[in-house]
């Protein structure tokens, strides 16, 4: 577990700008001069094997990628608490249609969508431990992927939306 404090400064020391973190959970909301996604997470990829001795894979969203996919989240989405409401975003190496198919879900039970860059998966909380998602921590394609929660997800574009307005 990385302090979040600790992540921040070395955001800045890579020259990042207007550095926010968001819950420990390795949410960072940034400025960069370049912008190619596809660079970036090479960058702090190697800045996180470097300076914390960790091999990892990133995933970074511009905040009109942000914008667009909250746009989009279904209406149906409102936060019943009887619903779980993800949204999966996925590395460019695996972002593709296809990749419904390949994880098998459950129709009957849970729903998965895809969005370019992102599937969103929602479920009946009485059915999550049935669902095909319970397994895909397990498998390889899960680490070219990461997972957050609609609030979560909200957030991160919220605080994006505020720096972005700010400047």
């Amino acid at each position: 577990m990385i302090p979040m404090s600790s992540l921040k400064t070395s955001f800045q020391r890579m020259g990042f700008t207007d550095v926010t973190t968001y819950i420990n959970s390795g949410n960072i909301i940034f400025g960069a001069k370049h912008g190619d996604a596809r660079k970036l997470e090479a960058k702090i990829e190697r800045m996180m094997e470097r300076e914390y001795q960790l091999s990892c894979k990133v995933v970074v969203r511009s905040f009109s990628e942000m914008a667009a996919l909250v746009k989009s989240l279904p209406k149906a989405w409102n936060g019943d608490a009887l619903w779980k409401y993800h949204v999966i975003f996925l590395r460019h190496s695996i972002d593709s249609k296809d990749i419904v198919d390949r994880l098998n879900a459950k129709p009957d039970i849970e729903k998965v969508v895809y969005r370019p860059g992102t599937l969103l998966w929602s479920v009946k909380v009485s059915d999550v431990s049935r669902t095909a998602m319970q397994k895909l921590p397990g498998q390889k394609i899960f680490q070219d992927m990461t997972v957050r929660n609609l609030n979560t997800t909200k957030k991160i574009y919220e605080l994006m939306k505020s720096k972005d307005q700010d400047e």
